[in-house]
């Protein structure tokens, strides 16, 4: 059976490109340090080391999670002297928001 025969199968196609982004950002929301970082975010800025003692792990796991919510737009940083404070960017309150409203849907 030829794969690339189905449409959503082809790599070029925009609906398969839409449906890998999806995939790339439930993968990402798979683990827990990285959801604790969004709730915590949620909240208020924070610069990394007060994330890496909320989550009780080392800097580099923290960083390297931070990357991970970067490179999908969720997080945003900004500068602060020696310090890079993190916030929830516009498209991570809206993936907070989708949380809740999944979680509240699962307790009635």
């Amino acid at each position: 059976m030829n794969m690339n025969s189905y449409k959503c199968c082809e790599d070029a196609s925009d609906e398969n490109k839409h449906i890998l982004s999806q995939l790339s950002l439930i993968k990402l929301l798979s683990d827990k340090n990285r959801l604790q970082i969004l709730c915590i975010l949620n909240s208020q800025s924070h610069p990394v080391n007060e994330l890496v003692t909320h989550l009780q792990t080392s800097q580099s796991l923290v960083s390297h999670h931070l990357i991970a919510l970067k490179k999908l737009s969720l997080v945003k940083h900004e500068k602060s002297g020696r310090q890079v404070i993190y916030s929830l960017s516009k498209k991570g309150k809206e993936v907070i928001k989708l949380l809740k409203l999944l979680s509240s849907k699962e307790q009635r």
